[in-house]
């Protein structure tokens, strides 16, 4: 049984929490009292509570994001009413601001905000060892991160085995974009690059072949990133029959040729970027306090496009203060000419804590009251049209970064790929009535009659879409006008390239 259980809900499980095996790593001489547990967001509250409970703690840490916190504070009502001797810390970005406005605060015994490394060790100690705290929000203490443990032992072999292994370089971000937590960081502070790559260099002898950086700003500073890019290539070299996939997030308008050389050496299917524009608009960028060099941003993008085998995933957010639906259009449509493999539309969430709040009154912003919070209306855009982008960005994911339609997309596109695009969302969304739960077969069948409809050549849709399923590794039968495409398989063969891979093939 373990004094302390440290646990959150993920969104999958194939996620597995940093944050909680940072606060492990640092728990001292408490370390050997303690035990993660992690469940995900569908598991039902009672089995999470019985689990949790079974470990006959005195502590309970919980992670609380913005994809959780539902569950979670429904999680900690049940549990203080099952066990109320038993002490429920919540801490995490979504209960370090707003605390007095929260449910789960109220229910929860303590509360830790901002950086927990220390603070939850601290806290925790207290709890075991008294004398018990009398403050229930505790502000989280930011230390020097050469003198923090690092995570990455408490990574099991089964982690490894199956799941992503979450690592960080550095942390905090030294921009102010106001939608986002981290304009509130002073800087990015980076930790030790030596004993962080013997670290790396452990989890790949373990069998870790699946890393993704959280680093905000992955090449802020060439000299550390170039160094982790040169570790990995010395890997790939070395092991080319097993090699990393990596995942980094980037500063659009900052590749330099140290980096760029780096990139280029790395094979197919072993690196890919977040990149995030979120907005061309100057105005909008002006309004949010983003500092970005559009014209560096896109000849980067470009670059990458045509000179490196990374898969590129680009960032796009409608529903900015101002921003309108011509003007996230005309981003839209230069980015699609950039050709990155993907382009994830999200809409604006108000963050809790993030500075975008301050601009709700002057842009008429108005944002969901639960999670995710997102926006609803603003002054240039209203609500039906905010519904339709949202459409349009689930229909996108659903077509176009999938990659199950890289044939196809082009005629579905054509020279106005965002007015396009936007018409098949209508049309699929009036014919279906539906965004989610929508059969692969079904879809294809969906694109092929609307591009017949609006005047595409029949045997050209069909023929273009028939490759792109037999191409997606899709097994079944589907319907193209009068034409059945059939592609056998069985259930043991089965099995559907990644999204990477179906782009890669395109």
């Amino acid at each position: 049984m373990a004094s302390i259980v440290l646990s959150t809900l993920n969104s999958r499980y194939s996620h597995a929490s940093l944050g909680l095996r940072c606060l492990r790593a640092n728990l001292g001489s408490l370390h050997a009292r303690s035990v993660i547990r992690e469940f995900v967001v569908r598991t039902p509250v009672d089995t999470i509570a019985d689990a949790l409970l079974a470990e006959q703690p005195r502590i309970i840490g919980l992670g609380v994001y913005i994809w959780n916190v539902v569950q979670t504070t429904e999680l900690v009502g049940r549990l203080k009413a099952r066990a109320p001797e038993v002490d429920i810390v919540v801490g995490g970005p979504e209960v370090s601001h707003e605390v007095d406005a929260q449910e789960i605060c109220r229910l929860a015994d303590f509360v830790v905000t901002g950086w927990g490394d220390v603070t939850f060790a601290r806290l925790a100690s207290a709890l075991l060892h008294g004398p018990r705290p009398l403050m229930k929000v505790h502000a989280g203490e930011q230390p020097p991160l050469a003198d923090l443990a690092l995570p990455y032992r408490e990574y099991t072999d089964e982690d490894l085995a199956h799941r992503t292994v979450y690592v960080e370089a550095s942390r905090g971000c030294p921009f102010k974009c106001e939608f986002c937590l981290s304009a509130l960081d002073r800087t990015a502070w980076a930790f030790p690059l030596d004993p962080f790559l013997a670290e790396l260099r452990t989890l790949h002898a373990r069998g870790a072949r699946h890393y993704k950086f959280v680093d905000r700003t992955f090449n802020l500073k060439i000299s550390s990133s170039a160094r982790i890019l040169e570790f990995f290539l010395d890997l790939i070299a070395a092991h080319p029959d097993s090699p990393p996939f990596l995942h980094f997030e980037l500063i659009p308008d900052h590749l330099p040729e140290q980096l760029r050389a780096l990139v280029a050496r790395f094979p197919p299917g072993t690196l890919q970027f977040e990149i995030g524009i979120q907005t061309f608009d100057a105005a909008t960028q002006r309004r949010i306090s983003r500092t970005q060099d559009n014209a560096a941003a896109e000849a980067n993008i470009a670059w990458l496009r045509r000179n490196s085998q990374a898969h590129l995933h680009v960032d796009l957010i409608a529903g900015l203060p101002g921003e309108d639906l011509a003007s996230f259009a005309a981003g839209f449509d230069r980015l699609v000419g950039l050709k990155p493999h993907e382009i994830q539309v999200g809409l604006l969430k108000r963050l809790r804590g993030a500075p975008i709040a301050r601009r709700s009154e002057a842009f008429g912003m108005r944002y969901a009251e639960t999670p995710p919070y997102q926006v609803i209306e603003s002054s240039a855009l209203d609500a039906a049209t905010v519904e339709r982008v949202a459409r349009f960005a689930r229909y996108w994911d659903l077509v176009a970064n999938s990659g199950r339609f890289a044939g196809a997309l082009p005629l579905v596109l054509d020279a106005a790929p965002f007015a396009r695009f936007m018409d098949l969302a209508d049309w699929l969304y009036a014919t279906e009535g539906r965004t989610h739960a929508l059969p692969t077969e079904r879809l294809y069948e969906l694109v092929h009659r609307w591009l017949v409809e609006r005047g595409v050549d029949a045997d050209l849709a069909t023929a273009t879409l028939a490759a792109d399923y037999r191409r997606s590794g899709a097994r079944g039968r589907v319907a193209l006008g009068g034409t059945a495409v059939v592609v056998q398989g069985t259930a043991r063969r089965r099995r559907l390239a990644t999204r990477q891979a179906r782009h890669g093939a395109a």
